[in-house]
């Protein structure tokens, strides 16, 4: 019987793959101290208990975890072991576990749940749903679950965007072209052209694909609702959102709900 997580793995952008290793440049770890900050006075803002510990589902690099980790125990768990390599290195004191964010079970809960825009790559309502089950099963009552997907259909505009860093003698410049298929109006193609100059001088051009759920607004909030959650949308906090409409989801889970 073939495993669905490992064709799941083997149909995953290189980039989480064999080109994890340039991920850091692609997205550095100092973008991500915003973008934790407005995470953690959410989880501080919303749980009903001392939020001490985080779950994080997707966590990729663990660029997130570098700076939560500092106010809350993390726990790190990502399909791609590549992810989970860079992560570990960044993030040692870090618990690091490999897994699917729509089947994995801990048997524990946790004060804080965070799907970052991993989240993102759940292409069918069926996974989405699973996904969001999972984030409930781990919150603890009282507990928080935060989603943030890159767009719901209601801010997403076909468009490119181009960017990249240099470090330890290579360099990465990208460019990011965003299109919905004729065929699909919840789901979107990210087409990804890396530019990668090794610490020879050699450059490499690579095209990668990324496929994406894109899904309204009411349905994000209707099946965190139906998962048991509270569930809530905020304004997403962060300079380089700043007049997109980009959102935020949580689900509160009730302080007392017959446990899990």
């Amino acid at each position: 019987m073939v495993d669905k997580n490992q064709t799941d793995s083997a149909q995953a952008p290189r980039l989480y793959r064999d080109l994890a290793d340039w991920y850091p440049l692609l997205t550095p770890v100092g973008d991500y101290a915003e973008e934790a900050a407005f995470y953690r006075r959410l989880f501080e803002t919303h749980c009903r208990r001392p939020p001490r510990t985080l779950l994080d589902l997707g966590s990729g690099g663990g660029h997130n975890a570098a700076y939560l980790k500092a106010r809350l125990a993390c726990t790190l768990v990502d399909l791609e072991p590549a992810m989970l390599a860079l992560s570990r290195r960044l993030n040692p004191e870090c618990a690091h576990i490999q897994g699917d964010m729509r089947s994995i079970r801990l048997g524990r809960v946790f004060d804080c749940v965070l799907v970052h825009d991993a989240v993102s790559y759940m292409t069918s309502r069926t996974d989405l749903v699973s996904a969001i089950a999972t984030a409930f099963i781990h919150t603890a009552p009282g507990g928080v679950a935060l989603f943030q997907p890159d767009f719901v259909s209601e801010t997403f505009e076909p468009g490119t965007e181009t960017g990249g860093s240099d470090g330890n003698g290579r360099a990465l410049r990208y460019l990011e072209w965003r299109w919905v298929p004729d065929s699909r109006t919840d789901m979107y193609v990210t087409d990804m052209a890396y530019l990668l100059r090794d610490v020879n001088g050699a450059v490499e051009v690579i095209h990668d694909r990324h496929l994406m759920g894109l899904f309204p607004r009411t349905v994000w909030l209707e099946l965190i609702a139906a998962a048991g959650f509270e569930p809530l949308v905020v304004p997403c906090e962060h300079s380089s959102y700043s007049d997109t409409g980009h959102e935020v989801f949580l689900g509160r889970r009730p302080v007392a709900d017959g446990g899990t």
